[in-house]
């Protein structure tokens, strides 16, 4: 069946969310805030590990640099933020930093190398066992976040479920776009924007991540051209 590794991957992010803000009490601010900057140095070592197998450094400095003129100009955090707010008016919506739970964990579930991969994998051969790999990492990931940054983590199933499902059935076309180089600098750029979460959820700085995800595109044309 197409598209079963992100229909499984959508589904253990709702679990993993839900357990982690339903079902698993409150943690108290002061545990909370130290967990947090705990996964944020997890963060930031997956975010090395995806940069640092990059063979063309210079053109995914250049790629972060113009995407994200792309990015502020275009101001993605900026629209992100907005639909985060109006989603923070939903019921569910109980704890503080609902907004940010979604959209950092958006960010950190959909922008890597499994994701694309993933994805081609299953839509071109129909093995899902990447994207099934992912779905268990993701779960427990929406897990842990879920506990500390509340049900926000949840709402990050659909945009994993839109990304990885749009790739996986377009993945025929995209398979005689993007060659292997691209995808791997992709992935090392999409990297660097994870290492940029990590920092963020650590308090080390404030990163608008999302107006770097032009990046992503820049890359893959930059490594097309040289």
């Amino acid at each position: 069946m197409i598209a079963l590794g992100t229909l499984v991957n959508a589904a253990t992010v709702v679990a993993g969310g839900a357990l982690g803000s339903l079902v698993i009490p409150r943690v108290p601010d002061n545990v909370r805030k130290t967990t947090m900057q705990a996964l944020g140095l997890g963060v930031i070592l997956i975010g090395l590990q995806m940069a640092w197998v990059t063979k063309e450094l210079l053109l995914v400095l250049v790629a972060l640099a113009i995407g994200t003129i792309l990015g502020e100009l275009g101001r993605i955090d900026d629209r992100l933020q907005g639909l985060a707010a109006k989603l923070e008016r939903w019921p569910i919506a109980r704890r503080d930093g609902f907004a940010k739970a979604f959209v950092q964990t958006t960010l950190l579930f959909c922008v890597g190398a499994m994701t694309i991969t993933g994805s081609f994998q299953d839509g071109l051969f129909g093995d899902p066992s990447i994207l099934l790999a992912k779905a268990v990492l993701d779960g427990v990931g929406a897990a842990m976040f879920g506990s500390v940054m509340g049900p926000g983590v949840m709402l990050s199933a659909i945009p994993v479920l839109l990304i990885q499902g749009t790739l996986t059935l377009g993945a025929s076309w995209l398979s005689q776009v993007l060659t292997e180089p691209m995808i791997h600098e992709i992935g090392a750029t999409g990297g660097l924007l994870v290492l940029g979460l990590g920092l963020n959820l650590v308090g080390a700085a404030e990163i608008k991540v999302a107006n770097l995800l032009p990046a992503l595109a820049v890359v893959a044309v930059l490594v097309a051209i040289f």
